[in-house]
C-alpha cells in the first residue's frame, strides 16, 4: 500500500468521505427530533414562556410617564428637584400641551395611577385637575403657571413634580425597590416609611412557614410510607387509596373544612371542652394566624411528601435490613445505617416538590391564614387583582423566582440535585 492511498479518507455507501457522512446523518436525526417536540415546543414558548417573560417585563418597564408627557420629560431635564424650587414656565406649559392631549385619549387616570404607587394623592390631583385642563388651550390660553396652580395646589408643591421627574424613565428599578421596603426618591434611594415596611417580613415569614410546613410532612409522611412501602400489595393498594383521597375533592373545600374545624366554636375546640381539656372561656386560638395555616397546608401537602418517599422506599431490598440484624445490628442501627440512607433521595424529591408549592401557595393562607399567617403570594395576588399594580407584582414574583432558585442551588451544592430521585 502506498503513503497515498493511506491518508485517503474513507468512503461511505453514498460515496461521501466517512467523517461527512455521518455528520450529515447525525444531523438529520437532530432535525427529526426537534421536528417531533416542535409542536410541544411552540406551544410552551406561547402559552408559558412568552407570558411569564412579558409578566416579569413589567417589573421594570415604565414608558407611561415619557409616552403621556413626552414634552414635560424634556424640560423636567434642565430642573433641578433638589432645590425645592417650582419649574419655570416652560415646565408647565409643556405639562399644560401633554395633559391636554392625555385628557382627550383618556390617559390622565392611567398615568395618575401609575403615579399614585409612588406618592398617595397622585391619582385625585390628575383626575380633579383633568376636568379643568381639558377646556384649554395650549396654543392661546398660557401663560398656565399660575392658572395651574389656582387650578389645583399640587401643582404647586415642588415634590409633585420632583415625582414626575424621578419616575420619568423608560425602565426602573423602582417597583424592586418597592418590594424590599425601599424607594426612589429625588434625593436617591431611601427605605420606605416604617408603617409601609411590610414586604420584607411578608418574605421571611412565606420562607420560614414553608420550611416548617415541608419538616412538618417530612416527619408524617415518613412513617405513612415506610408503612406503604413494607405491607403486602393488598393492604398497601388500600392504603395508597386513601392517602390520595384528598386530591378527589377541592382544594377550596379542604381549606373550608379547615376553617371550620379550627375556629373558635369549630370542632377541634369543642372537643377540647367536651374533654375537659380546655375551658369553655381559654378556648385555642388557631385559626386566622401562623399555626393555622401550617396545619391546614401540611393536611394539603402531605400527600406530594408522601408519594415520591414511597416510590424509593419500595426499591429498596428488605434483605438489606436482614442482612443488617444477621450481623448483629438492633433494629434502630439496622433502620438508621442502612435504610433511611437509602431513602434519602425521596425525601429530598418530597421536599423540593413541597417546598416549591408551600412557597407559591396562596388561597389556603388566604382562607385560614388571617393577617398573621398569609404569604407574599397573598400580596401579589392583591396588587394583581386589587390595587392593579402589575408592576410591583412582577417585581415581588421574580424575587420570589429568584429565591427559589438560589435555595435550589444550595440544596444542589449540600445534598446534589443528581441524588433526588422518584423510584
Amino acid at each position: 500500500m502506498t503513503d497515498s492511498s493511506a491518508h485517503q479518507p474513507m468512503i461511505a455507501a453514498d460515496g461521501l468521505p466517512l467523517k461527512k457522512s455521518l455528520a450529515r446523518s447525525l444531523r438529520r436525526e437532530k432535525t427529526r427530533a426537534l421536528l417531533l417536540i416542535a409542536p410541544l415546543l411552540v406551544f410552551v414558548l406561547l402559552t408559558f414562556i412568552f407570558p411569564i417573560g412579558s409578566m416579569l417585563f413589567r417589573s421594570v418597564e415604565n414608558e407611561i410617564v415619557s409616552n403621556i408627557l413626552p414634552r414635560t420629560v424634556v424640560e423636567l431635564e434642565n430642573w433641578d428637584a433638589t432645590l425645592g424650587e417650582l419649574p419655570d414656565e416652560a415646565v408647565y406649559a409643556a405639562f399644560v400641551a401633554d395633559f391636554v392631549a392625555a385628557v382627550e385619549e383618556k390617559n390622565h387616570t392611567r398615568l395618575g395611577s401609575r403615579l399614585n404607587y409612588e406618592s398617595s394623592g397622585m391619582s385625585s390631583l390628575f383626575r380633579k385637575s383633568g376636568r379643568k385642563v381639558a377646556k384649554w388651550n395650549p396654543e392661546t390660553d398660557g401663560p398656565f403657571k399660575e392658572k395651574l396652580i389656582k387650578a389645583d395646589k399640587g401643582w404647586g408643591d415642588p415634590e409633585t413634580w420632583a415625582i414626575i421627574k424621578t419616575h420619568s424613565g423608560k425602565y426602573t428599578n423602582g417597583y424592586f425597590l418597592n418590594a424590599v421596603d425601599m424607594q426612589r426618591t429625588p434625593n436617591g434611594i431611601e427605605a420606605q416609611p416604617e408603617s409601609k415596611q411590610i414586604l420584607i417580613k411578608l418574605f421571611l415569614r412565606t420562607v420560614k412557614m414553608s420550611l416548617i410546613i415541608t419538616a412538618s410532612c417530612i416527619l408524617l409522611g415518613y412513617p405513612v410510607a415506610w408503612i406503604l412501602a413494607n405491607l403486602p400489595s393488598r393492604s398497601a393498594n388500600l392504603l395508597m387509596i386513601l392517602v390520595l383521597l384528598p386530591f378527589w375533592t377541592s382544594l377550596l373545600v379542604r381549606t373550608s373544612a379547615w376553617k371550620v374545624m379550627l375556629q373558635n366554636q369549630g370542632v377541634i375546640n369543642d372537643t377540647l371542652v367536651w374533654l375537659g381539656l380546655v375551658s369553655n372561656d381559654a378556648r385555642l386560638e388557631i385559626i386566622n394566624n401562623q399555626f393555622g395555616t401550617i396545619v391546614a397546608m401540611t393536611h394539603i401537602l402531605l400527600p406530594f411528601m408522601i408519594l415520591p418517599m414511597y416510590s424509593v422506599m419500595q426499591t429498596i431490598p428488605p434483605t438489606y435490613l436482614r442482612a443488617a440484624k444477621s450481623l448483629g445490628a438492633t433494629n434502630w442501627t439496622a433502620f438508621w445505617r442502612v435504610y433511611f440512607p437509602q431513602s434519602i433521595p425521596g425525601i429530598g424529591a418530597g421536599s423540593i416538590l413541597v417546598f416549591i408549592l408551600a412557597i407559591g401557595y396562596y388561597i389556603t393562607p388566604e382562607i385560614v391564614g388571617g393577617t398573621e399567617g398569609v404569604f407574599i403570594s397573598n400580596r401579589i395576588a392583591y396588587h394583581i387583582s386589587s390595587s392593579l399594580n402589575w408592576g410591583l407584582a412582577a417585581a415581588l414574583g421574580a424575587i420570589l423566582l429568584v429565591v427559589v432558585l438560589v435555595l435550589y442551588w444550595a440544596y444542589d451544592k449540600i445534598v446534589g440535585i443528581d441524588n433526588v430521585k422518584l423510584g
